[in-house]
């Protein structure tokens, strides 16, 4: 049903292409690019997120699906007197977790400038237990630039300005075991899902008995990717988007789970219900499982008026906002999921 090597094909595409919340334009080119592949042309709204739909037959509902495209990342907040960067978070992540990442500035002419995210007492050599007692946050965080510069003039004449993006280094890595690791596969392992359940439709190993919309938001990690351009026509939406894995969670890297409710609250029950139902019949093993700190774009979408019923699943991502890492099987099994319910 599903073609895991073209899943995984496109996956490494969108990963390697930087999308920082705010600064996606170019990762939709290079899903408008696949979709064209696939003989689709989406739409585009105002906001810059994507639509294209896949018909069923007459008289079947009609469900939305919505993934986002932005990822975490950070934009240059101050230059420093000592030339390097102070940076602002995009998206909600923990300092820690970037430490010593590699980091491209994105700068208003289209050039990029290569660095890495240090501390400002980094070295143990020199700062001994004040680093090891160094809590991590923006204040002590800076990114060194991979330039010869000692001042705010310097880097400055390097064309970098406050305002300017900056995207983490995804070190995306199929490996032979099926694993994915690399920055944010939340959420673009959705987007190659949706791209692998379009192409498993335009090539007939599947008949829609319902038609589904595929929305790609852009602001979804700062909350309101799909509080517009959900289409009107929607009986009920799904938000796709990655399950996290840790203790007392039952999601798996090898799995597709069901959030039955998060910060935003629970769910529509009803829906997640016919989730379920249709898990079970295709042998889906499908977890269910509940995220304290995690919103989604169907969240926003609710909290924008959005009147359908609407539910959350995706695959299991294992260390959520980090460097992360999920399967090839959860993959399938969100695919499959979604072709399930729309074929029944």
């Amino acid at each position: 049903m599903i073609d895991t090597a073209y899943t995984t094909e496109v996956l490494l595409r969108l990963l390697n292409t930087p999308s920082p919340t705010g600064f996606t334009e170019r990762a939709m080119r290079e899903l408008e690019g696949c979709l064209n592949e696939l003989g689709v042309t989406p739409l585009r709204t105002k906001k810059g997120g994507m639509l294209w739909t896949l018909p069923g037959r007459e008289g079947g509902k009609t469900v939305t699906f919505s993934a986002h495209i932005d990822t975490l990342g950070a934009m240059v907040k101050e230059i420093k007197e000592s030339g390097r960067l102070r940076l602002t978070q995009l998206g909600g992540y923990d300092w820690a977790t970037v430490e010593g990442e590699y980091a491209l500035v994105h700068l208003e002419d289209g050039r990029t400038l290569t660095g890495t995210v240090v501390n400002t007492k980094q070295s143990t050599h020199v700062f001994g237990q004040e680093l090891k007692d160094l809590r991590r946050s923006e204040a002590v965080m800076e990114l060194r630039l991979d330039a010869r510069t000692s001042s705010d003039a310097e880097t400055r004449a390097l064309g970098v300005q406050v305002g300017d993006f900056v995207s983490w280094e995804p070190r995306a890595v199929l490996t032979d075991a099926g694993y994915l690791k690399s920055r944010h596969i939340d959420n673009k392992a959705a987007v190659a899902i949706f791209l692998a359940v379009t192409r498993a439709v335009r090539e007939g190993r599947v008949q829609l008995a319902h038609t589904a919309h595929l929305f790609i938001s852009n602001y979804e990690e700062v909350g309101h990717g799909a509080a517009v351009g959900i289409p009107a026509d929607t009986d009920e939406l799904i938000a796709v988007d990655m399950a996290a894995i840790g203790e007392g969670q039952t999601s798996s890297e090898h799995c597709v789970t069901l959030c039955v409710k998060d910060s935003s609250g629970p769910y529509d029950h009803a829906l997640g219900n016919r989730l379920r139902a249709a898990a079970r019949r295709a042998g889906i093993d499908l977890r269910t499982d509940i995220y304290p700190y995690y919103g989604s774009d169907a969240s926003a979408a609710w909290r924008a008026g959005g009147d359908y019923p609407a539910a959350l699943i995706g695959p299991g991502v294992d260390a959520s906002h980090a460097y992360e890492r999920t399967h090839v099987d959860a993959l399938e099994a969100t695919a499959r999921l979604m072709l399930t319910y729309l074929s029944e």
